[in-house]
C-alpha cells in the first residue's frame, strides 16, 4: 500500500532541489575517473584526487613544474629544463602531472573520446590559468594536422581552450594556428630530437593574423614535455605580431626529483 507514496516522494525531493538535484538523485554523480561515487558532478573521489597530482605549490614560472621548497612572493623560480633551454614565452603553468590520475585522465580525453572530462579539466585549467590571465588576453589551443584531426575526430585541447575561455570570460580562437605539414610523433623522440621535428612546422592562419597583432595570447595543450610544441606555436605567434604569449598545460611531464 506504500508503494505509489515511493514515487510520489521521489518527485517531491526533485521539486525541491530543481532539475540538477532531480538529475543526481537519478543519476548520482560518480568520480569522472574511477565511477565511485562523489558529492558533485564531474568531481574526483578522495582516492583519485590524492593520486592526481595537482600543482599547488612552488612551481616553475616558465613551465609549471612543480619545485621543492616555498614560494616566495614576487620571485619567480626555473625549473632546470627552462634553465637549461631558452623558450619563447614570457610565462607558464600546468594543472597537474602526468602521472597517476592526471595521466589517465589526459589518456581518456585523447584516446578514448572522454569529451564529458571536459568541464572538469576546465575547472582545473583555470585555476592553473589565474597567474597567466591579462585584460584581453586571446586564448587559442594548439593545433592539429588535418589527418591527425580526422583520425581522432577532434582536437582535444581545442576543447579544453574553448571551455577554459568561456570559465575565464576571455576571447577564444580555436583556428589561429595551422599546421603545416604532418609531424611524426614524439613519443621516444629524445628533446632535441623533439625540437627538430616541430621547427617551422606550425603558423598562424593568415585569416586570424589581425586578430592576435599586440594581443596577450595564452597557447594551451594537454601535455607538454619538453615544450618543443608550445615553443614552435610561440614563435610563430610572436612573428605574426603578438604582443606576448604565456603557455598553459593540463599536465606537465615532470622529472622525478
Amino acid at each position: 500500500m506504500q508503494s505509489p507514496a515511493r514515487p510520489a516522494a521521489a518527485l517531491r525531493r526533485i521539486a525541491r532541489r530543481g532539475w540538477r538535484g532531480g538529475i543526481d538523485l537519478i543519476f548520482p554523480p560518480q568520480c569522472v575517473a574511477c565511477d565511485a561515487p562523489v558529492a558533485e558532478p564531474f568531481g574526483l573521489c578522495p582516492a583519485c584526487w590524492g593520486n592526481a597530482g595537482f600543482i599547488r605549490g612552488l612551481a616553475c614560472d616558465l613551465c609549471g613544474a612543480p619545485l621543492p621548497g616555498e614560494a616566495e612572493p614576487g620571485r619567480a623560480e626555473h625549473c632546470d629544463d627552462c634553465l637549461r633551454v631558452a623558450r619563447p614565452w614570457v610565462q607558464g603553468r600546468a594543472a597537474m602531472v602526468y602521472e597517476g590520475t592526471g595521466r589517465q585522465l589526459v589518456l581518456a580525453l585523447k584516446h578514448g573520446d572522454r569529451l564529458d572530462l571536459v568541464p572538469a579539466l576546465a575547472r582545473w585549467l583555470a585555476q592553473a590559468a589565474a597567474p597567466l590571465i591579462r585584460p584581453g588576453t586571446l586564448i587559442a589551443p594548439v593545433p592539429l594536422h588535418w589527418r591527425r584531426l580526422l583520425a581522432r575526430r577532434a582536437n582535444q585541447s581545442a576543447l579544453l581552450s574553448g571551455a577554459l575561455a568561456r570559465a575565464v570570460n576571455c576571447d577564444h580562437c580555436p583556428d589561429l594556428f595551422r599546421r603545416r605539414r604532418a609531424t611524426p610523433s614524439q613519443d621516444g623522440r629524445s628533446r632535441d630530437d623533439r625540437f627538430r621535428n616541430l621547427a617551422g612546422a606550425i603558423r598562424v592562419a593568415p585569416a586570424r593574423a589581425a586578430r592576435l597583432r599586440d594581443r596577450d595570447l595564452l597557447i594551451v595543450d594537454d601535455v607538454m614535455t619538453s615544450g618543443a610544441t608550445f615553443a614552435a606555436a610561440a614563435e610563430a605567434a610572436l612573428a605574426a605580431g603578438a604582443g606576448s604569449v604565456r603557455v598553459l598545460s593540463l599536465a606537465r611531464v615532470a622529472k622525478d626529483g
